[in-house]
């Protein structure tokens, strides 16, 4: 089994040297296996396999990381798009749009031209303050009651994870996003909330790897850490967790300990036990 998996690390490999000198735009199929020495069928299962993707969307993927490490040098959004393989700086518009709902412009200047609406409303679990812009929702959180600062602490808490965003306070705007994230009647599979994460490359692994974690059940650090293919990475991962913008939609509250303790939340372990008994009643409901 290892051997399978040292030899498909060795293709996937010879798969990135290939991509660097072909961007996603011209990869073809057949010469793209042919180069790897595999029949179109064989790469296609190779990529499954391995990361759960078609090579298309391999190549996309490759090409993503490599442009957000160009943007984050100061690279044009113009130069990125040719250095990366791109036909166009459209081409790149929509691969940001696609894997991070928002313009490269936007994700390299940590929010620069965007208009982020911000406002409260109520939740299961007090008093939630949430943004949001074209694209989705970018932070979700909740405001201490028992702080007289309370509301300003959780802005401040979010604001400054987009320093070049304009902020607008419009609760009206707000309201119909609370229903969708906190009403379970409004929920549905075909229609998910749409986020917009800003954050380092492994932070955003760790974040997309939170969603996979289904409701009502629970994964520790350690496991999290293993399915990143980082298994002595659980600190890192916990910091990571600790750091992640859309509570509730992102469900770090599903990560506990490795003896299934509640551990440390953002937002208090006591709204962390009562998140995760409200979904599990939420379950409980959908299997009657």
């Amino acid at each position: 089994m290892n051997q399978h998996i040292n030899t498909d690390y060795q293709k996937v490999q010879a798969a990135i040297a290939y991509l660097s000198k072909n961007g996603p735009d011209t990869v073809d199929l057949e010469k793209f296996s042919r180069a790897l020495g595999l029949t179109e069928r064989q790469l296609v299962a190779l990529f499954s396999r391995w990361c759960g993707l078609t090579p298309k969307s391999f190549a996309q993927a490759v090409a993503l990381d490599h442009a957000k490490s160009l943007l984050a040098d100061n690279a044009s959004v113009l130069d990125t798009s040719f250095e990366v393989g791109l036909s166009s700086t459209s081409r790149l518009h929509d691969l940001f749009v696609t894997y991070h709902s928002m313009p490269p412009g936007a994700w390299a200047g940590r929010g620069a031209g965007m208009v982020l609406h911000w406002g409260i409303a109520q939740s299961p679990f007090g008093i939630a303050i949430i943004f949001a812009s074209e694209y989705g929702v970018t932070g979700l959180g909740f405001v201490d009651a028992t702080e007289e600062a309370g509301e300003q602490v959780a802005f401040e808490d979010f604001a400054n994870r987009w320093p070049a965003a304009k902020f607008l306070r419009d609760d009206k705007f707000i309201k119909p996003l609370a229903s969708g994230i906190f009403q379970p009647d409004l929920w549905h599979p075909d229609r998910p909330v749409r986020i917009v994460m800003i954050g380092t490359d492994f932070e955003l692994r760790v974040w997309e790897t939170l969603l996979k974690v289904p409701l009502g059940a629970a994964e520790t650090y350690g496991n999290l850490a293993k399915h990143l293919g980082k298994p002595k990475a659980a600190r890192a991962v916990g910091s990571a967790v600790g750091r992640n913008p859309i509570s509730f939609v992102v469900p770090c509250h599903r990560i506990v300990g490795s003896t299934g303790k509640l551990t440390g939340y953002h937002w208090g372990v006591a709204r962390k036990r009562a998140i995760l008994g409200w979904e599990t009643g939420q379950k409980s409901k959908q299997q009657i």
